[in-house]
């Protein structure tokens, strides 16, 4: 991960624990002015057949969904704090899968199978992406076969935030493209299985320090200078030069979190009203007012490419230890605008949302950060009592 009310969602499962998968990060954006019942779910043939509908996207609706700690948390205590059965899941693993990381997915994928769920499989090239061999695909290949066989749908999403420069992956946008289309061509023969690509909001762009910057004077930082200036800024698309073509991508996504109003983040503040409209539409100007001026992602990929759109990573930044307002004041006030009635009209395309579900710490700001929505249960259940009719499916609907 992971750089990352009046309506809404939730969660339950079964069972035991998973072996700890890789830890997950959710990524601050840097120096930024501001940066089921098996019918919920639907299977290839369930999903609608108009020309250019991704494979899994849902008739109606946004599937909710969860970024669960496995290695701390289980489903069991999750669906019991909230009360209700998340319709999608989300696990990190590394790639290459090694022995650790495909015990960790099965026993992932076994524990969705038991709710009628669908997975949502990150794929983190730690090791860089000269990794992707055609071994590693093959092996990939064959784990999704076996998981087709116990009717779980399936969306990959590979390398997440490669517009960052926080991880191996990042800011290498050909080869970066190349290996997307070649696990894409693998996953595009599993029944039931597509792909998600899922850049991190651009505000920040482009993300300056990190250890794949793209350097001056290398073919990557040309193919990001996309107004050919000579220098990366924050007027260069932030998202356009990594999109690997529509025959690659099935979903379009986005991590998008609230990380405060202004920068340094770390302060406990409640969200601006408007802001995740903003932020997803390109049209944020920051509680500094200064415009961000970034493309509006929904437009450009959900309407422009005929592709159903996930927030793939979602929350409200909360510090247990900090003055200001309560983790139940800033949650309420994110979660109004995640999944407000006026976005469910809006963006009809939107058809997931997963809320990061950890208390972590985060290097950003260098304290724990309480991300949770079940960190207050009595709040959570509340809100899941005025979810709209419509907008959110869960696994037990």
């Amino acid at each position: 991960m992971v750089r990352r009310i009046t309506t809404l969602l939730c969660f339950l499962l079964t069972a035991c624990a998973f072996a700890p998968a890789p830890a997950a990060q959710s990524v601050a954006p840097a120096n930024a002015a501001q940066s089921v019942a098996p019918s919920a779910v639907p299977t290839t043939s369930e999903a609608p057949a108009a020309p250019g509908r991704a494979r899994l996207e849902p008739p109606d609706g946004a599937l909710f969904g969860v970024n669960l700690d496995w290695g701390t948390d289980t489903a069991a205590a999750v669906s019991e704090r909230l009360g209700v059965t998340p319709a999608a899941w989300v696990q990190f693993v590394a790639f290459p899968l090694d022995d650790g990381g495909r015990a960790n997915l099965d026993a992932f994928v076994e524990q969705v199978a038991s709710v009628h769920g669908l997975a949502l499989i990150t794929l983190e090239p730690n090791d860089g992406l000269a990794s992707v061999t055609d071994a590693a695909v093959a092996d990939l290949a064959t784990t999704l076969q076996g998981y087709a066989e116990l009717r779980v749908p399936i969306l990959v999403r590979f390398g997440h935030e490669m517009n960052g420069s926080w991880y191996a992956w990042g800011q290498q946008p050909a080869a970066y493209i190349e290996a997307y289309r070649r696990v894409a061509a693998a996953v595009h023969e599993i029944p039931d299985a597509a792909t998600v690509w899922a850049p991190n909001y651009g505000a920040g762009y482009p993300f300056s320090g990190g250890r794949s910057e793209a350097l001056p004077d290398t073919p990557d930082f040309a193919l990001l200078d996309t107004d050919y200036d000579g220098t990366l800024t924050a007027a260069d698309d932030p998202y356009a030069p990594y999109y690997p073509g529509d025959k690659a991508v099935d979903w379009v996504g986005m991590s998008l979190y609230h990380w405060g109003n202004v920068h340094p983040w770390g302060e406990n503040e409640v969200p601006e009203p408007g802001a995740f409209v903003a932020r997803l539409t390109g049209t944020y100007a920051g509680a500094n007012g200064d415009e961000t001026d970034l493309p509006d992602f929904y437009a450009d990929y959900t309407i422009g490419h005929d592709k159903p759109m996930a927030i793939t990573e979602t929350a409200a930044l909360w510090d247990p230890a900090g003055p200001g307002p309560s983790g139940a004041e800033i949650t309420l006030a994110w979660f109004g605008q995640v999944f407000g009635t006026d976005v469910h009209a809006r963006f009809p395309r939107l058809r997931m949302i997963n809320w990061f579900e950890w208390r972590k710490d985060e290097a950003e700001v260098g304290r724990v950060i309480d991300w949770r929505l079940s960190a207050d249960p009595q709040l959570a259940r509340s809100l899941l009592t005025d979810v709209p009719p419509g907008w959110l499916r869960f696994a037990d609907e």
